[in-house]
């Protein structure tokens, strides 16, 4: 039995707070270490404070508590006995061990759940329908069927003399002599010596291995002699040879199993792989497919005005020739065409979600700017992916700087899928889908998570494939595919990308009963596309309504034992060790709201009234809480509830489900969802995010997104190889960090980077009492200097530097955070802030200032800067004015998080308490129409929409309010002056020209977000009055329009009024697709009101 004060995997930080908890002198208790495997750390409270001693096991497995040098060592044979010994007095400890403190009561995990979806064995083993309770039942008596079988061991023959009989009775005709004497000998002889082998804990089968490299000499030659002349013929025909890539030199070796199974394995991937190449030869020919188009020609209709009289025309995009062309008819002959070199950018507006301009290079090298609108805010969305997918066919760069990815997930009812599935990966449906001009773009990788899969590895990976070649005439390949149970992720990427991708890593988790079964838990894949580290994972949490914390244990188990990309990070869990991190899955949270406001619910949805829903969504709730997916974004929900549907149609949710213990109740809820967090200022968006309409086999719809994400390529340094780059230096001046803890112990600082050689060590700090209980440790001018591998700033720029805060006398990291090199200036220092999170918490925060030195140099232009969004003059100044943000952990703010490049200043004031509006809706052509509208608000009361996100995100100033709270009148003008002078007082900084689109996704507390992208979505706040249909929102006529006041210059529109979960995860998404015309007339609110985000830079 487990000691009460043994409490096993918990983190640092809720040991800290069940010792605070007791506030005896003398309470301890003792956790694993983090830092060393089967080591524990010995925690202890004394005066307020958390003393930790570590716990280390020698070669023999006896304990000892480290001890300063001098001191002599004390070993145990148990962790009793040094407990025992540590409760007498003066025995080195800060304090003798008197009050243990006890294992707090957990949600009960280890329950049946109630609601069994599907078998409790894995589909690997023969199909066993059990309900669950008896899975439990049987896994009881397992110990007394092996006594049993012990008891009658001794009657039974020996294991080399059953295997004998086996021999015996197979037909051996055909075998060679000696290989059949061998494998004789191997069963009377050595098959016992493996089995000696077996039970002292080896995992080597030594004579085993010998009887193998018997029986496959020939054979090893042959495929030896045989893999370099297949190898010869699928180069001959590959047409994804990247240049200078040369053969592998065939190195002979031993012909032991593993040697063999891998020639093997790659023998018959040639044989498979040649005949595939040949195929597509034949059929597509030989250009190179980056340069070739499988995309048709697409033609938009347009408005254009030619001396102030609108006239239409036609916009038909080639991307295979490389052409944008302008005719006055669809059918009619070319007006003018622009190749892709002359089109220079094109710039959406944000006011009109219609329109576009677009850039040209004329033939005397003039710049023009023309001016179209498109039927609607999708068909310039498609313009825009398609003119992008031209840029990048044509374009000279050997190596691509954004890809897309699809990530799809989808709970499948352990039942087989239908015929035809492509809807969910053209993203058609609900919610914010593609628009059918994008439908022949196919995207980059392809990342497929599955949630009770009924089906075997190649079958899924079968249907995939041959939906994707259906959509796309492309064979994808397989970059990684890995099963826990039901629980299944596909990764697929462009035959193209095959040699850009690497360090390919999967792993699993399991949370279902006991954190032993895999009916629940979470698969993972990571792997490299050049130089940007990628990592998706796919998660089925637990189950029912009710289970919302441990659903939140499942997350935190996941977050931290996961095992995925690079192995030198080991300071650092999953979301801090990738550039871009998905998280996708059948989370299972659920609406939580009374089971007899059922029918209500669903009445709700048909009217797409999903605001008023997602206030109550169980996951936008724990995150405003800061209890799961810090720091992670989620685009807006404007699709309906995707469980629980009776299967066979979209029309019904079976909410009910009789059970012998009563009726169950399952009100609809977005249990599907994909989520991401990448390191700030990267560029990220998302331009998809639904559900399909049309798959009906399970009783959950398929959730699709879809991501710009950007990507570095492997730089090369052009000094050549062998020298060393001295020119580079990045320099931290003045740093500190405040940490929540009460522990007593020095700190030091590890940066890590993939432009630095090896992890950098700083020297201690000075500990100091903060406010409100913080330690903050200050590093003064001590830190290292820190000398990157590559002084090139097109290289360095890109980068990203880890920070991790460590306890000196245990080595355990107490925050983690990340710092972008993207700098507006070099050579110049320039003001720092990151959050510390651990384990998924809020540890504190690190602020400080930095140096960065770089060859000489410039960036060049990426394609996502091809693409970028026009500021309004009445949404602010066209400069990012200001760096300061929120402190974080006095509040946390989605919309007003703090990124990289800012620097805290005071603390801002407090927040009056304002009764916030209900957020309504409005019918918007992109999801389809809405049956009934809310009364809208009078024109003075309503809001602007919201800007896209296309702008790099300033921080904003201190005493900012929450997006959602409007002040009176008299408070709003005070505010406005106050934030004001503090915005002016602030210093100037901003990326350089080509940063157009990333995320702070480093922290979520205080979040900056550019003004333009606060007028993504449109939604009028109405007050808690009674909603009234109506048939369309309200056009105001021009003279109305003229009729209101203008706003000032430096004043942004505010944020719509929404839900106050919404309000606080759902903020940096422009999210509104309706044209301008239908958007209601707003009035002007504060301007700091408004969240600022991703968006681009003027």
């Amino acid at each position: 039995m487990v000691p009460c004060w043994n409490h096993g995997n918990i983190t640092r930080s809720k040991a800290e707070e069940l010792l605070s908890r007791t506030g005896k002198d003398g309470s301890f208790l003792v956790r694993a270490s983090e830092s060393i495997s089967r080591a524990y750390a010995l925690c202890v409270l004394y005066r307020n404070c958390v003393y930790t001693y570590r716990i280390l096991p020698n070669e023999d497995d006896k304990f000892t508590v480290q001890a300063s040098e001098g001191v002599p060592m004390r070993f145990f044979t148990k962790l009793d006995q040094l407990i025992e010994f540590y409760k007498k007095e003066n025995m080195g400890l800060v304090t003798h061990l008197q009050y243990p403190v006890p294992l707090e009561e957990e949600d009960a995990g280890d329950e049946p759940e109630e609601e069994t979806e599907g078998v409790l064995s894995p589909p690997e083993l023969p199909p066993r329908n059990i309900p669950l309770s008896a899975g439990l039942c049987e896994a009881k008596e397992v110990p007394l069927l092996s006594e049993n079988l012990r008891a009658t061991e001794v009657s039974r023959p020996s294991f080399s003399e059953t295997l004998f009989q086996r021999l015996q009775s197979m037909d051996t005709s055909g075998l060679p002599e000696e290989h059949l004497k061998a494998i004789q000998d191997y069963l009377s002889t050595q098959l016992a010596l493996d089995s000696d082998f077996v039970k002292t804990g080896s995992s080597s089968l030594p004579h085993l291995k010998k009887l193998t490299m018997v029986l496959c000499k020939d054979l090893y030659g042959e495929v030896i002699r045989t893999l370099p002349s297949l190898e010869s013929l699928q180069r001959l025909f590959d047409q994804q040879l990247s240049p200078g890539l040369r053969p592998r030199p065939q190195v002979p070796g031993e012909a032991n199993p593993i040697n063999m199974v891998a020639k093997l394995s790659q023998l018959t991937s040639l044989l498979s792989s040649i005949e595939d190449k040949v195929k597509a030869l034949l059929h597509e020919g030989p250009e190179s497919p980056h340069r070739r188009s499988l995309i048709p020609p697409v033609t938009f209709e347009v408005k254009s005005e030619s001396l102030g009289i609108p006239q239409k025309l036609q916009l038909k995009v080639d991307v295979e020739s490389g052409k944008l062309i302008i005719k006055k008819s669809k059918d009619g002959s070319e007006d003018k065409f622009y190749t892709h070199n002359k089109i220079l950018q094109l710039i959406k507006s944000q006011k009109f979600l219609n329109k576009l301009v677009i850039l040209v290079e004329t033939e005397k090298e003039k710049t023009l700017r023309k001016e179209y609108v498109f039927a609607d805010s999708k068909k310039r969305e498609g313009f825009c992916q398609l003119l992008q997918q031209m840029k990048n066919k044509h374009s000279e760069q050997p190596e691509p700087d954004m890809i897309t990815i699809f990530i799809g997930t989808w709970n499948m009812g352990n039942a087989p899928p239908p015929k035809k599935i492509t809807s969910w990966f053209l993203s058609k449906g609900q919610g914010k889908t593609r628009d059918d001009s994008a439908d022949y773009i196919p995207h980059d990788i392809y990342v497929i998570g599955t949630q009770e899969d009924p089906l075997g590895e190649k079958e899924w990976l079968e249907i995939l494939k041959h939906s994707l070649q259906e959509i796309t005439s492309m064979t994808f390949k397989t970059i990684a595919i890995h099963t826990l149970w039901n629980i299944r992720i596909v990764v697929l990427a462009k035959p193209e990308h095959e040699n850009r991708i690497s360090h390919i890593c999967t792993d699993n988790v399991k949370t279902g009963i006991a954190n032993t079964l895999g009916n629940k838990g979470a698969v993972g894949v990571s792997f490299m596309f050049n130089g940007t580290s990628l990592g998706f994972v796919n998660s089925h949490l637990t189950s029912g309504s009710e289970k919302k914390l441990r659903r939140n244990q499942n997350y935190m188990s996941i977050l931290r034992f996961l095992a995925l990309g690079d192995k030198k990070l080991s300071p650092f869990n999953i979301t801090h060790r990738f550039t871009h991190l998905f998280w996708l899955g059948d989370l299972n949270y659920r609406v939580e709201l009374p089971t007899w406001e059922a029918e209500t619910i669903v009445q709700k949805i048909k009217q797409q009234q999903y605001a008023d829903l997602l206030s109550h969504d169980q996951l936008l709730m724990e995150r405003k809480e800061q209890k799961v997916f810090l720091h992670f974004e989620e685009e807006e929900i404007t699709f309906a509830p995707t469980y629980r549907f009776e299967r066979l149609t979209r029309d019904k949710y079976a909410y009910t489900k009789q059970k012998a213990t009563g009726m169950k109740y399952n009100l609809p809820s977005w249990c599907d969802r994909v989520l991401w967090k990448s390191y700030p200022l990267v560029h990220v968006v998302c331009q998809s995010y639904g559900s399909t309409s049309d798959i009906m086999t399970s009783d959950h719809s398929p959730v699709f997104a879809t991501f710009e994400a950007g990507v570095t390529s492997q730089f090369v340094s052009k000094n050549g190889p062998g020298t060393v780059d001295s020119q580079g230096q990045i320099e931290f001046l003045r740093c500190f960090a405040t940490l929540k803890t009460k522990s007593q112990t020095k700190f030091y600082l590890e940066f890590h980077s993939s432009c630095l050689e090896s992890f950098v060590k700083s020297q201690e700090g000075e500990n100091e009492e903060g406010s409100e209980g913080e330690l903050v440790v200050k590093f003064g001018e001590t830190l290292p200097k820190l000398k990157p591998i590559i002084s090139d700033p097109e290289y360095l720029l890109d980068q990203h530097i880890l920070i991790s805060i460590k306890s000196s006398d245990s080595d355990e990291s107490y925050g983690e955070g990340c710092i972008a090199l993207r700098l507006e200036a070099t050579e110049t220092q320039l003001p720092i802030y990151t959050p510390l999170t651990h384990h998924g918490e809020m540890t504190g925060h690190f602020r400080g200032e930095i140096k960065l030195q770089t060859s000489q140099g410039k960036m060049r232009e990426k394609l996502y800067d091809f693409v970028k969004t026009e500021r309004d003059e009445s949404s602010g100044t066209k400069s990012l004015k200001s760096l300061t943000s929120h402190d974080p952990m006095k509040q946390w703010e989605p919309a007003n998080r703090p990124c990289d490049l800012g620097k805290s200043t005071p603390e801002s004031s407090p927040q009056e308490d304002v009764r916030l509006t209900k957020p309504e809706m409005f019918e918007n052509p992109l999801y389809g129409s809405v049956s009934s509208f809310p009364k809208l608000l009078p024109r003075k009361e309503q809001e602007s929409p919201k800007m896209l996100r296309k702008d790099p995100p300033p921080c904003p100033d201190p005493g900012i309010l929450s997006p959602g709270i409007l002040l009176p009148k008299a408070q709003e003008a005070e505010g406005t002056k106050g934030t004001g002078k503090a915005a002016a007082a602030a210093p100037f900084l901003s990326p350089t020209p080509r940063l157009r689109s990333y995320t702070c996704s480093s922290s979520a507390e205080g979040r900056p977000a550019a003004a333009d992208k606060s007028q993504g979505k449109a939604k009028a706040a109405a007050g808690l009055q009674a909603q009234v249909p109506a048939k369309r929102p309200i056009k105001p006529s021009r003279s109305e329009l003229s009729q209101q006041p203008p706003p000032p210059p430096a004043q942004r529109p505010p944020l719509p009024v929404k839900s106050p979960a919404v309000l606080h995860l759902q903020h940096s998404k422009g999210r509104d697709y309706r044209e301008n015309a239908e958007l209601p007339h707003h009035g002007k609110l504060r301007a700091e009101d408004a969240p600022l985000g991703r968006a681009s830079m003027q």
